[in-house]
């Protein structure tokens, strides 16, 4: 790359950076779903009906269109702006597998804590989920509902044919590391003969969870609690053993997966859903790898890092490093079940 085309390439970047920022103006102020419901609208009607400023709204609109997420009507008087339905799957519906809007909170949330890292970049501390915030815990929240909701009990747990079968006749099941608690929701709208017991450490994140089950229905078969590895949790009580998109978040995945095994009844399936990264650090690893990486540097390798003594994981697992974690553990590995998810591995645990 010639010093002219790698400006041309950061420059790109600082584009995406600002894109980024006002997707989260537009997303936090209800303009997307405004003009998704309403629209064309022009600024004046925007700001009128969401309560904020016109000449922030013009600008923004502006700039949406020019960035190219809405489309303007340049009119004789008045221009208004519109926002095509194939983009409100992507901006505006949180039940769509297509809904990104969500993670310009993250990159919100670990940008206010620039200092914080930092320091920690000095020090080799770290930087708490909970110091990130509301923004940090929504975007992993409502980013991974539609999968959750939408995929993991119809196409991905029916491809482990005895899991599957188990669920299906009724079972007791853990969901370690649950957040607001959209796995253990799915779990048992997706097998009605199971209950749920959701563990998280983040209090907030617990509270979520326990107002999404009663929203849902499901709340006198799931029950979320705060509860770490070194939780007194019952031994050999549960049928199966989940924990999904946080084992590489633990400054002790080791003891985690250690309480997993624990908690399992024997022969019971341990399952663990992490990133899909390649099997060893490459250059050219492509897009999937670059955003797994920009979310460890800001969020998750600062998160683990925060808990003193830390295995310093990092979002980019590798599979030959969870296989180590659950031998650790004592368990005889971690082997990767055959199903296809661009950004996400499941693994069971033996």
């Amino acid at each position: 790359m010639t010093t002219d085309q790698f400006a041309d390439h950061v420059f790109g970047a600082l584009l995406g950076a600002q894109q980024v920022q006002a997707l989260y103006l537009g997303d936090r102020l209800g303009w997307y779903e405004l003009l998704a419901k309403e629209g064309p609208l022009s600024p004046a009607e925007l700001a009128e009906r969401s309560g904020t400023a016109e000449r922030y709204a013009r600008e923004w609109l502006e700039h949406q269109a020019v960035s190219g997420y809405v489309v303007a009507d340049i009119g004789p008087e008045v221009t208004r702006f519109a926002l095509p339905a194939e983009y409100s799957e992507v901006l505006v519906n949180g039940d769509s597998l297509s809904y990104l809007a969500p993670l310009a909170r993250l990159s919100v949330a670990t940008g206010s804590q620039m200092s914080e890292l930092l320091q920690a970049y000095r020090t080799g501390g770290g930087v708490s989920w909970q110091q990130l915030g509301a923004d940090a815990r929504e975007a992993q929240s409502y980013a991974n509902r539609p999968m959750y909701m939408g995929q993991l009990t119809s196409e991905f747990l029916p491809q482990i044919p005895d899991l599957h079968a188990l669920l299906t006749s009724g079972a007791r099941i853990a969901d370690l590391g649950c957040g607001e608690g959209w796995s253990s929701i799915a779990l048992a709208v997706g097998y009605p003969n199971v209950s749920v017991d959701g563990y998280d450490i983040d209090t907030d994140s617990v509270a979520a969870a326990q107002r999404n089950a009663v929203e849902y229905g499901v709340s006198d078969r799931v029950t979320v609690t705060v509860a770490d590895a070194q939780s007194e949790l019952d031994s050999d009580s549960h049928d199966a053993v989940f924990a999904f998109e946080c084992v590489h978040d633990l400054s002790d995945p080791v003891s985690f997966l250690a309480t997993m095994r624990r908690i399992a009844k024997p022969g019971a399936p341990i399952i663990v859903m992490d990133e899909r990264t390649a099997d060893s650090f490459t250059p050219d690893a492509g897009p999937v790898e670059q955003l797994l990486y920009g979310f460890s540097i800001g969020c998750c390798l600062p998160d683990s890092m925060s808990g003193g003594d830390s295995a310093a994981t990092g979002t980019v697992m590798r599979t030959s490093t969870l296989d180590a974690y659950a031998r650790s553990a004592g368990l005889d590995g971690a082997s990767v079940l055959d199903i296809e998810h661009d950004i996400f591995r499941f693994y069971r645990l033996q």
